[in-house]
């Protein structure tokens, strides 16, 4: 499971034939299948093969991550909300306002069940996975946010796929500076609940 050539077919399918079918109309409940036999494999792999201890990385930085997402928030707020005013002023803060019991459920349930799984299988499984196949780091990276954008696929919406490969972009910089899933997950959650706050949530899945 570490040689070149099984690493090579692992990438292709978990990141790049998987993510293509979801995009193919078939039955929900295969895709589910797919989806859980692949986390699980992942993990197993994760656990066994990498010995991956998930304990939290030594000496983080919070001020500094804090500062960073911070900034990197107020600029996603004045585009998104700019944009949200403009194309469909209705929606703009909509189930914040009008279900504040979903609101705060979605925001929980989709910080614990979508996003860390994401980071997991994006960042850290990727990173430790494929990182040294490759000598130059920024390459790395616009490649992992491409895949990330690829996972997105199945919405087949060109705006969710340029948002998640500008995030991919931004998370995966996060990661190789702090090498932290938390820390990407907490990024990561921040600027998604954003998204669904303020009225982009139906583009990106959300129910709303």
């Amino acid at each position: 499971m570490q040689s070149v050539s099984y690493k090579l077919a692992e990438l292709f399918i978990i990141f790049i034939l998987v993510p293509v079918s979801f995009a193919i109309t078939y039955p929900i409940w295969i895709k589910m299948t797919i989806g859980t036999l692949g986390f699980l494999y992942i993990i197993y792999v994760l656990l066994k093969v990498e010995n991956n201890t998930f304990k939290m990385a030594p000496n983080l930085n919070w001020r500094a991550f804090w500062k960073q997402t911070f900034l990197h928030l107020l600029v996603i707020i004045v585009i998104t909300t700019l944009y949200v005013y403009f194309t469909d002023k209705s929606q703009l803060f909509n189930v914040m306002l009008s279900n504040s019991k979903l609101w705060v459920f979605i925001l929980f349930f989709y910080s614990l069940f979508s996003v860390y799984p994401q980071e997991l299988i994006y960042r850290t499984f990727f990173f430790q996975r494929y990182q040294a196949f490759f000598k130059n780091d920024y390459l790395f990276i616009l490649i992992n946010a491409a895949l990330f954008s690829l996972g997105h696929m199945f919405f087949k919406n060109t705006l969710v796929m340029f948002l998640t490969f500008i995030g991919g972009i931004l998370f995966a910089l996060t990661f190789k500076k702090t090498k932290s899933t938390l820390l990407v997950s907490i990024e990561h959650a921040i600027y998604g609940c954003w998204l669904f706050t303020v009225g982009m949530g139906n583009m990106l899945g959300f129910p709303s």
